[in-house]
């Protein structure tokens, strides 16, 4: 099981590693959505205000950190968000629309695997009570 969990970190490293870098890096341009789409219109919005590069940013960080075990858990509480954030793109504003393509599948499968084999971990993080 430990085995497979790191290569499930690795996996989900590498997929926001490549997607952040292709982004800063400007190897790959995206195709624009249509014209007066929801997306396009969305897209419009992260682009000019910066947030785009924040969110490729965290990221980039959260990449790094869940491909090293030691902080795995540091990561997936960044990349989290974000995979929601991903998630709730396709089925709110494209309909749904590419939210079956491999690489999402991919991403929410590593993901979930790696919370279900740090389970124990994530239930005290939830359940820990101040001491204050």
């Amino acid at each position: 099981m430990r085995i497979a969990a790191h290569i499930a970190a690795v996996l989900l490293g590498l997929a926001f590693l490549a997607a952040s870098l292709l982004y800063f890096l400007k190897l790959v341009d995206a195709p624009p959505p249509p014209e007066g789409s929801p997306a396009a219109l969305f897209m419009g919005a992260l682009y000019p205000t910066g947030y785009l590069d924040f969110v490729k940013a965290l990221e980039l960080i959260g990449a790094i950190l869940v491909i090293l075990p030691w902080t795995r858990r540091a990561g997936l509480l960044i990349l989290g968000p974000i995979l929601v954030n991903i998630l709730a793109f396709h089925v709110f504003i494209t309909g749904g629309q590419g939210l079956l393509e491999p690489m999402i599948l991919g991403i929410v499968v590593c993901t979930l695997f790696l919370v279900w084999v740090d389970r124990r971990h994530w239930w005290s993080f939830l359940t820990a009570r101040g001491t204050t």
